[in-house]
């Protein structure tokens, strides 16, 4: 089977090839023979019913940032002619994220667009997983400052973050004793207009922030993420210490339950986080974490990911 395959993502030339999971996607399509083209969100467009994007035929090298990649002469395309887009852009998930869905919905399933572009508007990883209350440690959805000051009485230790962040961003742990949640949450409410995400701080973080893949509602590994010291997040681009885990009971149990829900929604290629028992998000926009499984030894996840896109395009 050749494919046309289209990718939408943040410019190749920004990012990191050897971490990457968009571009360990790109290398085993282009091994599998598929045409491949590169495009940023930016240049969408729609005219009629028509949806293109300039786009450049793209040759992947795995070989170090600066020479992993060769583009070809840039041409407006009709997305149409594609028979896989996938959408990989980074968040935020605002509302620029949301229109680019709303474009792509109109050429999804004929071409089959990785995730879903209407089930990723509805299910972005930290609504989503409010799905499952009776998975997460105990959460609150709300810009109400009376209730975050109650549910830090309760819970005393507490994480907050904006409930459209990524990679960490803006993710504050708030102790006890500190005196700078008033202060926080007025710079919360200068810089976004969306509820904020308060969570019952879980000591357990400091054993890992573990990432499960799970690929067309099967979990496939877990990549272990140990925060550096003097920091609460664990994400490895604010120096988490990656290393391959194996499934727990637990986690598996985690999995199972939320598998439906993910088949229902056709995602092909999801990232849950799990700390300690409990599940703190389900990542759908632009799963991570796929190049350091297969580095420290796992399975090949982008092998996994076009197996079950070429048996849905078949």
């Amino acid at each position: 089977m050749t494919l046309k395959v289209a990718v939408q993502m943040d410019h190749v030339a920004t990012i990191n090839p050897r971490g990457d999971s968009t571009f360990a996607m790109m290398l085993e399509a282009q091994a599998r023979g598929h045409a491949l083209l590169h495009y940023t969100p930016d240049t969408l467009a729609l005219r009629g019913h028509t949806v293109s994007a300039l786009a450049q035929p793209i040759t992947v090298f795995d070989k170090p940032k600066g020479e992993h990649f060769s583009l070809g002469e840039a041409r407006r395309v009709d997305l149409s002619t594609q028979d896989v887009i996938h959408m990989r852009q980074d968040p935020p998930f605002d509302m620029n994220y949301i229109t680019i869905t709303h474009l792509l919905e109109k050429l999804h399933p004929k071409v089959l667009v990785v995730n879903p572009p209407a089930a990723v508007r509805n299910a972005p990883e930290k609504i989503l997983v409010t799905d499952f209350p009776e998975l997460m440690p105990p959460t609150l959805v709300t810009r109400d400052r009376a209730m975050i000051h109650d549910f830090r009485k309760e819970h005393g230790n507490i994480i907050v973050k904006p409930l459209y962040g990524n990679g960490g961003a803006g993710v504050f742990f708030i102790q006890e004793g500190d005196h700078n949640l008033a202060s926080l949450l007025e710079l919360f409410e200068s810089n976004y207009r969306e509820p904020f995400m308060i969570q019952k701080y879980l000591p357990d973080v400091r054993k890992g922030d573990k990432r499960i893949i799970i690929i067309d509602g099967e979990p496939v590994a877990g990549l272990n993420r140990i925060p550096a010291d003097g920091e609460a997040r664990s994400n490895m681009h604010v120096g988490g210490r990656p290393e391959l885990s194996e499934l727990t009971a637990r986690e598996r149990e985690i999995c199972a339950t939320i598998a439906p829900a993910l088949k229902e929604r056709g995602m092909i290629f999801v990232g849950i986080d799990v700390i300690g028992d409990y599940l703190t998000e389900i990542n759908v926009t632009s799963p991570t974490g796929i190049r350091e499984i297969k580095r420290f030894g796992g399975p090949d996840i982008a092998v996994m990911i076009w197996d079950a896109i070429e048996k849905r395009r078949a």
